[in-house]
């Protein structure tokens, strides 16, 4: 199951290992895609709202421990490139470990916090109900949430990006199934998108633990093979806290603005809920090259190739640039079109196409900011990947989001969108800076993986 990224061409072993991570990293965005849509087919912009709040409070949950897996994807693939098995299996247990534990600690909290975060999100009065029902039946599948995404992360550090695909591929199909039959003959509404997909996901978790045993995988899945290696354990949590925190307090900027944007009502916080499910299409080949550079990157640090990681960031920025582009054109030339894929009308609509054409810009900002952080944290530098996005979200973005707000009066969700490709300006000139430091290769230096030379 193991792929050797470390030899051969950076263009052809990107393409082949970035291609099926695009395409896992689709079918994700799918589910709560088709969540929005369905419910939008079926009932009305309350709804849609609905599902939109409680996508993003998954999305803090998913922030929590995106960092936990990006820090064991790069550790592994730094131990494949470096030919370390026992230490390959050592680090499957802990991640896996430390994911269960997450999982039921984050399921209690954040049953708790439910009332209160609605309250923080200013949710709309017409969409209460529906966002506390969603986000209930949601926080139940935590577990399982977290199991897929943590196999799938061991998997891509090994450097094997096809069988994440296969198996969310599953559950896509089965959540889409699950949301039509809930949300329209049934008439479940909101609940019955966040039912729908959480079984899809517990389906998924275990066809892949299933298939793994069956394949004499590294990892045996025993009850005794899953423990905290406090090595391995601690290496990861210093890989991925920093990612973690960033991306925890990345979404919480999201929740601010979220909320900046609820208050100027339903058909605002509809049309921005829907421009956000785009946006995250739009924004895949650049999350699906980060997530390859991260791996390819790693396994040649590993390796002691450092000058070939830092080609492999260079062939995904172009990559990227190229997708991006597609989808600003289309927003700038037809963002109505956009819209009406989700059933979105009149005022909705209006507001959508306000936001879109500002915030679009940030889909050619995003081919550089996601592609070398990709790249840093291929080199265990999370800290400043977390540096740097915190900067430009807390010191750029945000202030910006309320003073664009009063300066485009009549267009308010505009000055909000524009807030985000100004942000990420300010993140790729601190990112580049650091680049020509040489800094990113100390940490590989200090852990004896990397020589000095």
């Amino acid at each position: 199951m193991q792929r050797n990224l470390t030899e051969g061409s950076i263009r052809k072993n990107l393409i082949i290992f970035a291609l099926p991570f695009l395409a896992a990293n689709f079918l994700q965005a799918l589910y709560g895609t088709v969540d929005v849509a369905v419910v939008g087919w079926f009932t009305d912009a309350s709804g849609i709202s609905a599902v939109s709040i409680g996508s993003q409070i998954m999305m803090i949950i998913n922030s929590l421990v995106v960092g936990v897996t990006l820090g064991g994807t790069i550790l592994i693939a730094q131990y494949v490139g470096a030919r370390m098995e026992g230490d390959i299996r050592e680090t499957i247990g802990s991640m896996l470990t430390l994911f269960i534990i997450a999982g039921l600690v984050l399921t209690a909290v954040m049953f708790a916090m439910l009332e209160p975060i609605l309250g923080w999100l200013q949710t709309p009065p017409e969409a209460l109900d529906q966002a506390r029902q969603y986000s209930q039946v949601a926080f139940c599948g935590i577990l399982f949430t977290l199991m897929y995404n943590g196999i799938s992360a061991v998997l891509r550090g090994m450097g094997d990006s096809t069988r994440p695909l296969i198996f969310i591929a599953v559950a896509c199909i089965l959540n889409i199934v699950l949301d039509l039959l809930f949300v329209g003959p049934l008439g479940m509404g909101a609940w019955g998108a966040a039912l729908a997909t959480i079984l899809s996901q517990a389906v998924s978790m275990v066809l892949s633990i299933i298939y793994l045993k069956r394949r004499d995988f590294l990892f045996d899945f025993k009850l005794k093979s899953f423990r905290l290696h406090r090595g391995k354990t601690l290496r990861i949590l210093k890989l991925g806290l920093p990612i973690s925190l960033q991306e925890s307090m990345v979404n919480l900027s999201f929740l601010i603005i979220s909320a900046a944007v609820n208050a100027l009502g339903v058909a605002a916080s509809a049309a921005v809920g829907i421009a956000g499910k785009f946006d995250g299409f739009a924004m895949l080949p650049a999350t699906a090259l980060s997530g390859a550079i991260s791996s390819m990157a790693a396994q040649n640090m590993g390796a002691g190739q450092p000058e070939r990681a830092r080609k492999t960031m260079y062939t995904g920025i172009a990559f990227s640039l190229a997708a991006a582009s597609v989808f600003f054109l289309w927003v700038q030339l037809a963002p109505e079109s956009v819209m009406g894929l989700f059933g979105a009308e009149g005022d909705v609509t209006a507001a959508g196409v306000q936001y879109m054409r500002a915030f679009s810009l940030d889909f050619l900002m995003v081919a550089f900011v996601f592609c070398m952080n990709g790249f840093f944290n291929g080199c265990g530098s999370t800290v400043f990947s977390m540096a740097n996005g915190l900067l430009s979200t807390f010191l750029v973005r945000i202030p910006l989001v309320f003073l664009l707000e009063s300066a485009f009066p009549a267009a308010p969700l505009f000055g909000i969108g524009l807030a985000a490709p100004i942000a990420s300006a300010v993140s790729i000139v601190v990112g580049l800076a650091y680049m020509r430091s040489n800094r990113w290769k100390r940490d590989l230096v200090q852990e004896g993986i990397l020589s000095k030379s």
